[in-house]
Formats: structure tokens, C-alpha cells, sequence
């Protein structure tokens, strides 16, 4: 596996740095584009990584795998109810689609959908952003992950378009929640700050069938292949099918750099570089997790 990344570092080397860094976010804009680093942590046993792999970044949209598993450990299906499972084929923070299906987000991974899950978790725990925090630290084995606090008010302040969204659904009767809280909880959670080591051992539960760190079960097989699935098929924005066709796994992006991308069985990957391309996904990243299943052979198709 060592040499396995360091191939992989090589190969896309030429790429890194390609794109643009998500400057609509003032803190994002800030973090240089020529980073990458990769992690890798088998199912059962070592974590292995190259490059910045121990860098801590911005999750942003990755947190949205997280907060979906626990409303399901929760609540187990009843969000389904509020939220479709569907491919949106419109940009991540679309308001159009959301007025066309008047308040019922197309799926999860979406700005409008993550505002949901947010809330039901919100309903459920009292306290949605430590609640994923809590989970992120357990699972990582990384008590000191956190809330980046200038990321989250820098958000906060350039949030419109998510603020414009809360009160769309909040006008369709799918919030619980007021308007503003849920928005905070939505932005810290989005801030929250790990490096892809600590992702890659926070998501290695999809791919033990919902096992998590402590051997206990935190999602049921039924969940864990749910929540898998809807990563294939929404996870990676308006360019899920390219990411099937190129990478073949499910994954979650987010527009700090980072991807996190599951084998089921095998190992859990994650991989950060902040160049974006034109869908908000690393353009690197997603050269490297091409490399890395077809060099592997991992995939599931």
C-alpha cells in the first residue's frame, strides 16, 4: 500500500493545484491550492498515507455523510419522508428545483436536503453540530477535532443563498426548527476541521457494514448499504456520474478539497487537494481515486 500511494502521489502530481479554490468562502479562498494528501485505513487493520495526509482542512459537505448516519441510528428510515434519495442534475445550492418540488429536497448531499437532515438532528439531539463532532472524534479516535470558528462566521456571513433556502423549506412546513438555529448548527458542522487520516478512520464504518470503532454496531447493514448508495448517487454533487463512471465507489466531496470514498469490505479513502473543478469537486482528488481502484482493481461494479 505505501508504494501503491506513492504511484498514485506521482501520477497526479501535474494535477495538483488545477482548479480553483472555493473563494466564495473568504477562509477557503485563503488556503493554498498546491496541497494533497491521501489516506487509506483498511477495513480491519493500518491506516496508511501520503503527502498532507495529516494536514487538517475544512470538511464542509463531507460532514453531511455523518449527519445523515446519525438521524438513521436515530430515527432509523422516517427521513425519508422529508427527503427524496434522487440525483439532482442542478447545482448543490439550487433554490429553482427546491420551489419545483415544493420543499422536498431531490436528496441528502444537497444544500436544501443537508438543511433537513440538520434539523431532524437537531430535533433529535438537541444539538446537531456537537453531535457530529462527537461522532467524527469517536470514530477518529481524535478527541481534539473541532469547529473552525473563523471558517463557520465566514460562512455564516456569505450564507445567503442557504439562508434563502431554510426559509423556502420553513414555508413548506420541513423545518421543526427556527430558521436560525438550524442554519448555525448547518454552518458549524460544515467548519468543523479534520485532515484525511482522521477521515478516513471516521468513515471506515461504511465499510464494515455500519461496525463502528468500538466494535459495536452504530448502523445497521440495511443503513450502512443505504447510506453507501445514496453517496454513489448524489454524493459528489452534479457530476455523480462522472465520479461512477471514472472512480467507481461511493463517495462524498466537499468544496474544502476533501473526498471521502468507500470499499466495502476493504478500507475507507480519503483524499484533499483544494483545487476544484467546475462541479466543486477536487480535481486532483478525483484523479487519485481514479488511480487508486484501477490500479486496485477495488470497486463496485
Amino acid at each position: 500500500m505505501p508504494q501503491l500511494l506513492a504511484d498514485i502521489t506521482a501520477a497526479v502530481a501535474p494535477l495538483v493545484g488545477q482548479g480553483r479554490v472555493a473563494d466564495y468562502i473568504p477562509s477557503l479562498g485563503r488556503v493554498p491550492a498546491a496541497r494533497f494528501g491521501m489516506a487509506v485505513a483498511m477495513a480491519d487493520g493500518p491506516v496508511y498515507g501520503t503527502g498532507d495526509w495529516q494536514q487538517a482542512f475544512s470538511i464542509q459537505s463531507i460532514s453531511k455523510v455523518f449527519s445523515l448516519a446519525l438521524v438513521m441510528s436515530h430515527d432509523y428510515d422516517s427521513i425519508w419522508k422529508r427527503v427524496s434519495r434522487e440525483p439532482s442534475g442542478t447545482p448543490f445550492n439550487s433554490l429553482v428545483q427546491l420551489e419545483a418540488d415544493r420543499g422536498i429536497p431531490r436528496n441528502p448531499f444537497i444544500n436544501a436536503g443537508a438543511l433537513v437532515v440538520t434539523d431532524r438532528l437537531l430535533t433529535l439531539t438537541g444539538d446537531a453540530a456537537s453531535s457530529v463532532a462527537g461522532l467524527l472524534r469517536t470514530e477518529a479516535g481524535n478527541p481534539s477535532l473541532g469547529i473552525d470558528a473563523t471558517v463557520a462566521a465566514s460562512e455564516a456571513e456569505h450564507g445567503h443563498r442557504n439562508s434563502s433556502m431554510a426559509h423556502l423549506l420553513a414555508s413548506y412546513g420541513n423545518l421543526e426548527n427556527p430558521v436560525e438555529k438550524v442554519l448555525e448548527h448547518y454552518f458549524n458542522q460544515c467548519a468543523l476541521e479534520m485532515s484525511c487520516e482522521d477521515l478516513a478512520l471516521a468513515s471506515r464504518f461504511l465499510a464494515r457494514n455500519g461496525v463502528g470503532s468500538n466494535g459495536t454496531v452504530f448502523l445497521t447493514p440495511a443503513q450502512s448499504k443505504r447510506v453507501n448508495a445514496v453517496m454513489l448517487t448524489c454524493g459528489t454533487y452534479d457530476a455523480a456520474g462522472e465520479f461512477a463512471y471514472r472512480v467507481g465507489l461511493p463517495g462524498k466531496s466537499g468544496v474544502g478539497g476533501g473526498i471521502i470514498a468507500i470499499v466495502p469490505g476493504k478500507c475507507s479513502i480519503a483524499v484533499w487537494s483544494p483545487a476544484l473543478g467546475p462541479n466543486g469537486n477536487s480535481v486532483a482528488g478525483v484523479a487519485a481515486l481514479d488511480e487508486f481502484t484501477t490500479r486496485t482493481g477495488w470497486s463496485v461494479f
